[in-house]
C-alpha cells in the first residue's frame, strides 16, 4: 500500500472516490455498533454468575468474625474481604478500606473530602485556596479529568511514554508549585495505551519532594490483574517504594472488581498508609455506616483466595484476547505502508490507543458515527477534551462479539483513511 504522503493530488482524488464508494456501502448496512467504552461482554459477565448463589441461608451470611453481614456496621469492610483484596493490591489488610461497587466513586469522594476538609498535612481545605491544580498524564482516563473539571481543579497535561508519565516534567512542576496538589495515574496497563510504569518511574514518584505538603498521588490500579497473556507486565509496589523514602502518606491506591465480576455490583477498594486510612475512616464515619457487606462476602466465597482471582482472570483473557488480536491484525492489514497511523499492543487492560494523522481524529469519529459505529469521542483522552494534535482515539474492543468488532474496526480504518486523504487534499 503506497504511503499517503507520496501520492499526487490526482492519485489522492481517485483514492478519495474509491474510499467514499466503500463508505456508502457501509452506510447502506445501517449498522448499530458500539465500541465507545470499556465494558465487559455478556460472556465475561456470565463467568461470575456463580456469585449470585453462593450465599444460601442465614449462616452463610456470617463473616468469619461473627458479623451478620445483613446488618449495619463494619465501616472498613469485613476481615476476609480486606485480606483478599489487600493481596490483590499488594498492601496489608489494615492498609485497605473496602467500599461499594465503584472505585470511581471512591476517587470522587476522596477528592471531595480534600476539597472540603483537606487531607492530612493540608494547611487549609483545597476549596479555600485561590487555585488548585492537578497533573494529568495524557492520553489518559476521561473520568479522572471529569472529576477535576467538576471541582474546578485546573489540569496540566503531562506527556505519557511507554515507561509512564514524563517524570522530569512531573518533578519540575510538583516540586516548584505548591498549588499543584496531585497527579492521576493508571500505572498498570494504562488507559488508553496499555503501558505499565517502569520500576524507575515508580522510584521517581517515591522520591518526589512536592512543594505542596498535601500533594497526593491518585494511583488507580484498575487493571492490576487484567493480563492478556502468560507474560504479564510487572508493576513495582508504590506503597512500599514510598515507605522506603519516608513518603508513604503521599499515595492513595484505588482498585475494584468492576471488570472482574459485575461492573454494576462489584467491590471497590482504597489502600493507603495506616495514618491515611485512619483519617479517611474518620471522615467516612459522617458519610456512611458501611458498604454492602453481603457483596463483599459473596466475592470472598466465590474467589476464596488470590489463586481464585487469577484463575478467573485467565478465563476473562481467553475471551477478550482474540478481540485485541483481531484489532491489531486489522490495523496492520489496513495501515501497513501508509504512514498515517500507529497504535499500542498492550499485554493487558481494556484498551488500545490509536493515533491517526494530526487533525483527523474528530473527522474520523464523525464519519464512524454517521455510518453507525460509535467510538470514544475525539479528545476524550485529554483534559477539557482538547487533544492538541487531534489525533488520538481510544479503542475499546471488549464488548462487541468478534464478528461485530471486525466490522466496526474495518469501518473505523476506512474512516481514518478518508479523513487522512481529505486532510492532505485540503492542504
Amino acid at each position: 500500500m503506497p504511503e499517503y504522503a507520496s501520492l499526487s493530488r490526482t492519485e489522492l482524488e481517485e483514492l478519495h472516490q474509491k474510499l467514499l464508494a466503500r463508505y456508502a456501502g457501509y452506510q447502506a448496512q445501517r449498522l448499530k455498533l458500539d465500541m465507545s467504552r470499556g465494558k465487559p461482554g455478556a460472556d465475561q459477565l456470565d463467568l461470575s454468575l456463580g456469585m449470585l448463589t453462593c450465599l444460601d441461608g442465614r449462616e452463610a451470611c456470617m463473616a468469619e468474625d461473627g458479623t451478620d453481614c445483613r446488618n449495619y456496621g463494619v465501616l472498613a469492610g469485613i476481615p476476609e474481604a480486606k485480606r483478599l483484596f489487600a493481596g490483590m493490591l499488594g498492601v496489608a489488610p489494615d492498609e485497605i478500606i473496602i467500599g461499594g461497587n465503584s472505585s470511581l466513586n471512591m476517587m470522587y469522594d476522596m477528592m471531595a473530602r480534600a476539597m472540603t476538609h483537606g487531607v492530612p498535612g493540608s494547611p487549609t481545605p483545597w476549596c479555600r485556596l485561590p487555585k488548585v491544580r492537578f497533573l494529568c498524564p495524557c492520553p489518559g482516563y476521561d473520568r479522572h479529568f471529569a472529576i477535576c473539571e467538576h471541582f474546578g481543579i485546573d489540569m496540566i497535561d503531562i506527556d505519557m511514554t511507554p515507561d509512564g508519565p514524563d517524570m522530569a516534567a512531573v518533578k519540575r512542576l510538583a516540586e516548584s508549585d505548591d498549588s499543584i496538589k496531585g497527579i492521576w495515574c493508571v500505572p498498570q496497563y494504562s488507559n488508553p495505551q496499555g503501558y505499565t510504569y517502569s520500576d524507575a518511574t515508580v522510584d521517581a514518584f517515591a522520591a518526589l519532594k512536592p512543594a505542596a505538603l498535601d500533594f497526593r498521588i491518585f494511583w488507580d490500579d484498575a487493571y492490576c490483574v487484567h493480563h492478556l497473556d502468560s507474560h504479564p507486565d510487572h508493576l513495582k509496589n508504590i506503597l512500599t517504594a514510598c515507605r522506603q523514602t519516608g513518603r508513604e502518606n503521599m499515595i492513595y491506591i484505588f482498585g475494584s472488581t468492576s471488570k472482574i465480576t459485575f461492573p454494576g455490583a462489584g467491590v471497590a477498594m482504597l489502600a493507603a498508609s495506616r495514618a491515611n486510612v485512619a483519617a479517611i475512616l474518620r471522615d467516612m464515619a459522617a458519610q456512611t455506616i458501611g458498604s454492602d457487606k453481603l457483596n463483599q462476602l459473596r466475592h470472598v466465597r466465590f474467589f476464596q483466595n488470590m489463586a481464585g482471582i487469577e484463575a478467573h482472570m485467565k478465563r476473562h483473557a481467553a475471551l477478550i484476547k482474540p478481540k485485541f488480536d483481531k484489532v491489531t491484525e486489522l490495523f496492520a492489514r489496513n495501515f501497513a505502508g501508509t504512514g498515517i497511523a500507529s497504535w499500542t499492543t498492550p499485554h493487558g487492560g481494556y484498551f488500545i490507543s490509536f493515533d491517526g494523522p494530526d487533525g483527523c481524529a474528530r473527522r474520523t469519529v464523525e464519519l464512524c458515527r454517521a455510518a453507525g459505529v460509535k467510538v470514544t469521542p475525539a479528545g476524550a483522552t485529554f483534559p477539557y477534551h482538547r487533544d492538541p494534535r487531534d489525533r488520538n482515539i481510544r479503542i475499546a474492543p471488549t464488548m462487541p462479539p468478534v464478528d461485530e468488532l471486525a466490522t466496526a474496526i474495518e469501518l473505523f480504518c476506512l474512516c481514518v483513511k478518508i479523513a487522512a486523504v481529505e486532510k492532505r487534499l485540503a492542504a
